[in-house]
């Protein structure tokens, strides 16, 4: 028995992200991060293991530097590590990627009893869609959203996340399921994994290794056989710190403090302006925007608004 897990790396997002000249990603001169829902697709997949004993095996396509994503996983706990990686699979979109992944799957070998274990989705793309294009290439059951699993012989007990409930399903082996984030916790590496992490090999898979798949088709992956077109991709600006210099008056809270204030029978000037100062002494909020006594004194003095 296997549990087969597909995970990807993605962009870290407080990072820097690069575009190509063609609009996909420059994966390559990024720093990455493990895709946070394949974190829980492969804890699944290690208390299957923990429970039964099956053997973990960690597949990603991508760039060469991702052998070391895998070897962290490896450190967690996973058994083997197959990286697929050729220029012919650059550029893939969801479709073409199912595809290779599902070769990749079928290159493993997928037997009776195995599952295959998937993120939700991935944060460079939120798609949702690798998953199920996978099961559907490799013609087997698939449970999307799962929040929990019970193996019992070659049948499968899960229970799939709904916006208002949950319902429980049961399916046969071999089964695809795409794993949500309240599934479980990821462990961490032990320091005996990551002692022993790198004296196993990462099986690469290239163009040469999978091109006599039938879903291998030079026409339907790789970016030109991809069939969605990128209409723009661009680097969005990075935010800058700033600190806001409106008057005291106009801040939403403040706003409606003085129109409270503006609507009781206190002296409109003398407690108002007592009032705002002593807010402004004691909390830690207002001299953060830059805002003093003195603002304050400024803000009360203007003529009230009915």
């Amino acid at each position: 028995m296997k549990a087969i897990v597909c995970v990807k790396q993605v962009p870290d997002t407080s990072g820097k992200v690069a575009v190509n000249p063609d609009g996909t990603l420059n994966r390559a001169s990024m720093a990455t991060i493990i895709n946070p829902d394949d974190k829980n697709a492969v804890e699944a997949a290690l208390k299957l293991k923990d429970a039964t004993g099956c053997k973990v095996v960690v597949i990603t396509m991508g760039p060469p530097p991702a052998e070391g994503m895998l070897r962290e996983l490896i450190a967690r706990g996973a058994d083997e590590g197959v990286l697929v990686s050729a220029r012919e699979f650059g550029g893939s979109d969801t479709f073409a990627t199912s595809q290779i992944l599902a070769a990749a799957v079928k290159k493993v070998g997928l037997e009776k009893d195995d599952i295959v274990f998937c993120g939700r989705q991935a944060i460079d793309g939120d798609t949702a869609q690798v998953g199920s294009q996978i099961a559907e290439k490799l013609d087997i059951p698939q449970v999307s959203y799962v929040a929990g699993i019970e193996k019992d012989g070659d049948k499968v007990v899960v229970k799939r996340m709904l916006e208002d409930g949950h319902m429980t399903i049961e399916t046969q082996t071999p089964c695809l399921l795409t794993c949500i984030k309240e599934l479980n916790e990821p462990r961490y590496m032990s320091i005996k994994g990551i002692m022993g992490c790198y004296d196993k090999p990462i099986a690469v898979y290239d163009y040469n290794t999978l091109k006599d798949d039938p879903l291998i088709d030079p026409t339907t992956i790789g970016l030109k056989g991809s069939p969605t077109n990128i209409f723009k991709s661009f680097t969005p600006p990075r935010r800058v710190r700033a600190r806001c210099l409106r008057a005291l008056t106009r801040l939403p809270a403040t706003s409606w403090l003085l129109s409270f204030r503006r609507s009781t029978s206190f002296n409109r000037k003398e407690n108002t302006e007592q009032w705002l100062i002593s807010i402004i002494r004691t909390s830690p909020i207002f001299p953060a925007y830059g805002y003093s006594v003195s603002s304050a004194r400024a803000s009360c003095s203007r003529p009230c608004s009915s």
